[in-house]
């Protein structure tokens, strides 16, 4: 029983307007499903995602009237987005630096090819040369095919206390510890999952000398790992059977769900594949078009409405 990769990730902004301007004409993501945060109707939960909508690629946000997240350990400290093909991310230094958008220029990190930057709110991201194999470009974008975000991956955490995390992610999780690498004063610690690679990769800053993150804009919510559909159950089982405290089966209608925090207090989510984001009444072609809801919300559509902006 063992994890794919990445599945999604989900961050927090204040501003979902702005948030959606960066995304898609920045970043050149596709809107694959402007929704609501279900335990929370009056925030929008926007998925942005590649021009399939392909479990891995999307990273999404809760729109929230919060103030700035104040950094720190026991977070989700970094957001990897993977790129391919030579002069890609000499591409994107240009891109960015057109749109006036902070970066640290190309840099080498773990053997990898990388650009480090900041949306508007400081969500800290950086792209990677990573992306090869499958892709799925997004006819809309702004950003040529071969240029465009291919998914996510890695994912870097922080923790004051690498012990009990690597406990949970090797003998709960399953994860392999690969390798470690310095960055900024930090070891920083490398557990794959799956067949390996960026999109299957969780990085983790042992800092025990920084206060603790607290949330908020331009901070990280979750991480979500992906695992196959007829796999849910087992994973259900195999959390209630070592008395890990978890959500319990959770039912997102785009996809089934199960929380826990790691020992450190980071939120993780597992989730499968399917059904995907064109089960509602959109299609693969006119996704993220309209307010989605799932059937159990749909009662409540011209409530909902009323209390969102528009984008």
């Amino acid at each position: 029983m063992q994890l794919i990769g990445i599945h999604h990730l989900t961050a927090v902004t204040a501003d979902a307007p702005g948030n959606h301007a960066f995304y898609t004409k920045v970043l050149g993501l596709r809107l694959v499903k402007k929704t609501v945060n279900q335990d929370d109707v009056s925030a929008y939960h926007l998925f942005y995602a590649d021009g399939l909508a392909s479990p891995g690629s999307d990273i999404t946000f809760f729109d929230w009237p919060v103030e700035r997240e104040s950094r720190g350990t026991r977070s989700i400290s970094r957001t990897a987005l993977r790129v391919a093909g030579e002069g890609t991310l000499a591409y994107w230094e240009k891109r960015l630096t057109e749109a006036g958008v902070r970066h640290h220029g190309i840099t080498e990190r773990d053997g990898r090819t990388v650009l480090d930057f900041e949306d508007f709110e400081g969500q800290r991201l950086t792209l990677v040369d990573g992306g090869d194999g499958e892709a799925h470009p997004w006819h809309g974008s702004p950003v040529p095919a071969d240029r465009q975000i291919r998914g996510l991956g890695p994912i870097t955490i922080s923790v004051p206390d690498l012990g009990p995390t690597e406990t949970v992610l090797t003998r709960v999780m399953n994860m392999r510890r690969v390798r470690s690498y310095a960055q900024e004063g930090a070891e920083v610690v490398v557990y794959e999952m799956g067949s390996g690679g960026a999109a299957a990769e969780l990085h983790v800053a042992v800092e025990p000398d920084l206060p603790q993150a607290q949330q908020g804009a331009g901070g990280v919510h979750h991480v979500a790992f992906r695992i196959p559909d007829a796999d849910y159950e087992a994973w259900t089982d195999r959390l209630r059977s070592i008395r890990l405290p978890s959500s319990g089966p959770v039912d997102r209608f785009y996809f089934r769900s199960l929380y826990f925090r790691e020992p450190n207090g980071i939120l993780f989510e597992i989730a499968t594949d399917g059904p995907g984001f064109a089960s509602d009444s959109e299609t693969m072609e006119t996704l993220g078009e309209t307010l989605a809801l799932p059937p159990f919300l749909e009662h409540r559509r011209a409530e909902i409405e009323a209390g969102l902006k528009p984008l």
